[in-house]
C-alpha cells in the first residue's frame, strides 16, 4: 500500500523550548480535508480549534487508518548544532519511524518504496524517500496543515507543563516566544535551561 506523509515544524523562532516536527501518514487516496473539517495552517487557527482537530487526529489513530508522530529537539541541541540541524534530525526520526510503522522501513536502495512525502517550505526529508517540498504547503496541502497542528499542539502542551517547573517566565502564556513580558522576565531573572542561548544575542 502507498502512504502519503505530511511534514511540518513548529517552534523554530522561540527564545526557549524545543523545536517540534510533526509527521502524519495516511493511505493514498485518504481525503484529509473531508475527514478533518476545518484543517488549516496551525498559525491561522485558534488554540481551541487546534485542540479539536488534534483530538480528532488521535481518534483516527485509534481507528487505525491514520498515524502520526511528533519529534522534538531541545535548546541544547539547537545551541550546539544549530536550528537547521535540529529540525533535520527530528524530521528524519519522525519520517523513518512512521515509514516503518506503515510497513516501509528505509530502503537500502535508491528510494524507499510505498512512501511519498509532502513537506512545507524549505524542509527536506532524507534522500531515501520520494518527496516534494511545497512553498506555503501548510496553507495549501491539508496533510501538511495537519502535521503543523500536531507539531504545534504537542509543543504548546509541553511548554505549559514545563512552566510549572520554571514558573518565573510565563511559558504557559507565550510558549517561549519573544514577547515583551518574556524579555522582561529574562532581564530580571536571566535565562534558564530551556532558553536557547544562541537566540538571545
Amino acid at each position: 500500500m502507498q502512504f502519503i506523509l505530511g511534514v511540518d515544524e513548529a517552534g523554530r523562532g522561540p527564545l526557549a523550548g524545543p523545536v517540534s516536527v510533526g509527521v502524519v501518514a495516511v493511505p493514498e487516496g485518504f481525503d484529509v480535508a473531508k475527514e478533518f473539517i476545518g484543517v488549516a495552517d496551525s498559525k491561522k487557527l485558534s488554540e481551541k480549534k487546534r485542540e479539536e482537530i488534534f483530538a480528532l487526529l488521535e481518534d483516527r489513530v485509534a481507528q487505525g487508518d491514520v498515524r502520526f508522530r511528533v519529534e522534538l529537539e531541545n535548546a541544547e541541541v539547537i545551541d550546539t548544532e544549530g536550528i537547521v540541524f535540529a529540525v533535520r534530525r527530528a524530521l528524519a526520526r519522525g519520517v523513518n519511524a512512521l515509514a516503518e510503522e506503515c510497513g516501509h522501513p528505509v530502503s537500502t536502495g535508491l528510494l524507499t518504496p510505498g512512501v511519498h512525502i509532502l513537506l512545507d517550505g524549505a524542509l527536506r526529508a532524507p534522500v531515501e524517500y520520494a518527496q516534494e517540498t511545497i512553498i506555503n504547503g501548510d496553507e495549501l496541502i491539508p496533510i501538511i496543515s495537519l502535521a503543523s497542528i500536531a507539531a504545534k499542539v504537542v509543543r504548546d502542551r509541553l511548554m505549559v507543563e514545563l512552566s510549572a517547573q520554571y514558573p518565573l517566565y510565563g511559558f504557559e502564556k507565550h510558549k517561549g516566544y519573544g514577547t515583551k513580558a518574556h524579555y522582561e522576565m529574562l532581564e530580571k531573572y536571566g535565562p534558564c535551561i530551556l532558553h536557547r542561548r544562541s537566540f538571545l544575542h
